[in-house]
C-alpha cells in the first residue's frame, strides 16, 4: 500500500537525521494509519525543528494510544517527554501534572520498572524549581541507578549528567566534573536518540561554565557546535549553541563576533519556545554591550533579562556605577550578596560585587567579598575563576594604596589569565599593575605596565574601562601642602588623635601603609612629629577646632 511506503520512508529519513522531510510524509497520512511508534517519532521530530505545539499534540496522541491498548510503560514514557517538554518552554504547572499522571500510571508497573527512572528524572526539575537540592539529587541517583541497571544508555547519559551539576551545586565541583565528563562519553558514542544528545550536551556545557572552567566549556561546545552543524533541520539546542559559543567568544576577547552568537541565540530561543532562556543570553549581550561603553543597548539587555527571570546583576549595578548612581549600585550589589546562596551564585556575584564596592569606597565590604571570591575559587580550581579572585584581592589593595601587597595577587591572576587566553582579565592586570607600581613610587614601570593596559584595552574596544582608567589617572584635585586625598584621610585622624592602629581600621589600610602615608605627609609639610602635622592641619583649616 502507498501509506505503508510513506511511512517506511518516513522511519528511515528521521533515522538519517532528516526531520523536516520525515515530519512533511507523516503529516500527509492519515492520522487513522499512524501506530503509537509512529506518532513517537513524529513528535520527537516535531521538537527537534522547534515546532512545539506540533510535539506536544503528537506525543499526547501517542500515549492516548498506549493507554488505550495497555501499554502503561509506554504512556509514562510518553508522560515524560511531554514533561520534559512543558519544563523547557516554561510551563511548570503542565510539567508537574504530567510527572503526577505518570506517578499514578507506576502504580500498575513494578517497584523498580526503568520506567521509575524516567520519571525520576522528570520529577527532579520540580525538586529544582523549587530548590530542593537534596530531594532533586536523590532523584538523579535512583534515574542513574537504573538506567545503570537496565543497560538503558539514554537514562544513564542524563542521569550522570544531573547527577554531575548537583554535585557542583553540593560543592563537590571536581567530582561533579568528572561525572560530566562520562555523561560527555556516553552522548558521544553516537548511539543516543537526537534529543538525549541535545540535551546531555547542553547539560555539561552549562555545569563547566557555572564553574569557569574554560578548557572543558570550549571541547564541549565544539561537540555540540559540530552535532548541530550536522543536521541542518535543528532548530531546538541551537539557542544554546550559540549562547555557549557566544560565552566563548566574550571570554577570548572577540566580542562582535560573540554580539552576533547572542542575538542569534535570542532568536533561536523564541524560535524553540524556549523563551525563558532569552534572559541569559540577553544579559551576556548586556555585559559585552556595557564594556563597550554602549550603555543605552546594554540597558535594553539587561531589561529584556529581567524580564525573562534572569537576575541582570551585577551587571546593571556596574553599569549603574558606571553612570555615576554609587548608591543604586551598591544597594543592588548589597542585595544580590544577600540573596545568593551557594558556590555557583556567588561565583557568578562576587566578582562585579568587588568591582563595584571599590568604586564605590565601601572597602570594608570589597575586601570581604573578595576574600570570599578566593575561597569558592580554591574549591571550584578552575582557573578561570581563580584569576578572577586574585584580581579582585589586587583591586582591594590598590584601592589602600597597597601597592607591595597587590603585586603578587597581580601576578598570580595574569599567569592564570594566560593559560586560560582571557584577554581582558590579561588587560586589568596589566592596568592593576601599573597603578599598583605608581603606589609604590615605580613611576617608569608603572608607565610601561598602564601603556600596554590601555593599548590591550583598546584593541578589544573596551571603552568603559577606557574611561575609567582615564579618571584613575586624572591629577587628583590640588590640597594645601601638596597633599593626596588619602594623605588628608590621615592627617585629619591623626589630628584627632588617633594612633595607627585606629587609623589603620578607620580607613582598611594595614599598619605600614599608615606608616608611608606619615612619612610622606611629615616629609611634605616639613614637620618632624605627629603634634606638628595635627597643629599643621587646624591652621590650614583642614579640620576644626
Amino acid at each position: 500500500m502507498p501509506g505503508v511506503d510513506v511511512l517506511v520512508q518516513a522511519r528511515e529519513e528521521f533515522e538519517r537525521g532528516e526531520w523536516a522531510s520525515a515530519l512533511d510524509r507523516w503529516s500527509g497520512v492519515d492520522p487513522a494509519t499512524l501506530g503509537a511508534d509512529d506518532l513517537v517519532r513524529a513528535a520527537a521530530a516535531a521538537h527537534l525543528l522547534g515546532r512545539i505545539r506540533d510535539s506536544t499534540d503528537l506525543y499526547r496522541r501517542a500515549h492516548e494510544e498506549r493507554l488505550a491498548a495497555g501499554d502503561v510503560a509506554g504512556a509514562v514514557r510518553g508522560a515524560f517527554h511531554l514533561s520534559m517538554i512543558a519544563g523547557t518552554t516554561g510551563d511548570a504547572s503542565a510539567a508537574a501534572g504530567w510527572v503526577a499522571r505518570a506517578d499514578r500510571l507506576l502504580g500498575e508497573l513494578p517497584d523498580d520498572d526503568l520506567e521509575v527512572g524516567y520519571v525520576a528524572f522528570a520529577r527532579m526539575f520540580m525538586h529544582l524549581r523549587a530548590g530542593r537540592l537534596e530531594e532533586a539529587a536523590g532523584c538523579a541517583d535512583e534515574a542513574t541507578d537504573l538506567g545503570r541497571r537496565y543497560g538503558d544508555r539514554a537514562l544513564l547519559a542524563m542521569g550522570l549528567g544531573a547527577q554531575g551539576r548537583l554535585s557542583i551545586y553540593g560543592g563537590r565541583v571536581q567530582e561533579g566534573l568528572s561525572l560530566l565528563d562520562e555523561s560527555m562519553v556516553e552522548a558521544s558514542a553516537g548511539v543516543l536518540a537526537p534529543v538525549t544528545i541535545g540535551h546531555v550536551y547542553c547539560t555539561a556545557v552549562e555545569g563547566g561554565q557555572e564553574v569557569s572552567d574554560i578548557g572543558r566549556v570550549t571541547e564541549w561546545t565544539g561537540l555540540l557546535q559540530d552535532w548541530c552543524a550536522a543536521h541542518p533541520d535543528l532548530v531546538v539546542f541551537t539557542g544554546q549553541c550559540s549562547l555557549h559559543r557566544g560565552q566563548i567568544l566574550r571570554a577570548r576577547g572577540a566580542w562582535p563576533e560573540a554580539l552576533d552568537e547572542l542575538d542569534a541565540a535570542i532568536e533561536r530561543y523564541e524560535r524553540a519556545g524556549a523563551v525563558d532562556a532569552v534572559g541569559q543570553a540577553a544579559y551576556e549581550r548586556g555585559e559585552i554591550q556595557r564594556l563597550r561603553g554602549d550603555h543605552e543597548a546594554a540597558e535594553d539587555s539587561y531589561r529584556l533579562s529581567a524580564e525573562r527571570g534572569y537576575d541582570p546583576q551585577p551587571g546593571l549595578a556596574e553599569l549603574l556605577l558606571d553612570r555615576g548612581e554609587s548608591a543604586a549600585a551598591t544597594g543592588a550589589v548589597r542585595r544580590v550578596l544577600a540573596e545568593a546562596t551557594g558556590g555557583v551564585a556567588r561565583s557568578r556575584v562576587l566578582p562585579g560585587a568587588v568591582r563595584v564596592l571599590v568604586s564605590a569606597g565601601d572597602l570594608e565590604a570589597a575586601r570581604a567579598a573578595a576574600r570570599e571570591l578566593e575561597d569558592v575559587a580554591a574549591d571550584f580550581g578552575c582557573e578561570a575563576i581563580q584569576a578572577e579572585a586574585a584580581l579582585a584581592a589586587a583591586s582591594v589593595l590598590v584601592a589602600v594604596d597597597d601597592g607591595v601587597g597587590a603585586l603578587p595577587y597581580l601576578r598570580k591572576a595574569r599567569q592564570l589569565a594566560g593559560r586560560c587566553d582571557l584577554p581582558y582579565t590579561a588587560a586589568r592586570c596589566r592596568v592593576g599593575t601599573g597603578l599598583a607600581l605608581r603606589a609604590v613610587g615605580d613611576a617608569e614601570s608603572a608607565r610601561r605596565e598602564l601603556d600596554a593596559g590601555r593599548d590591550a584595552l583598546s584593541a578589544l574596544g573596551a571603552r568603559t574601562d577606557l574611561r575609567a582608567l582615564d579618571h584613575a589617572l586624572a591629577p587628583p584635585p590640588v590640597r594645601p601642602g601638596g597633599l593626596t586625598d588619602r594623605e588628608v584621610e590621615v592627617l585629619r585622624l591623626v589630628a584627632a588623635g588617633h594612633g595607627n592602629a585606629r587609623i589603620a581600621e578607620e580607613l582598611v589600610l594595614s599598619e605600614r601603609t599608615v606608616a608611608r602615608h606619615l612619612s610622606n605627609i611629615f616629609t611634605k609639610l616639613d614637620v618632624a612629629s605627629r603634634t606638628a602635622a595635627a597643629a599643621w592641619a587646624f591652621e590650614h583649616g583642614l579640620v576644626e577646632r
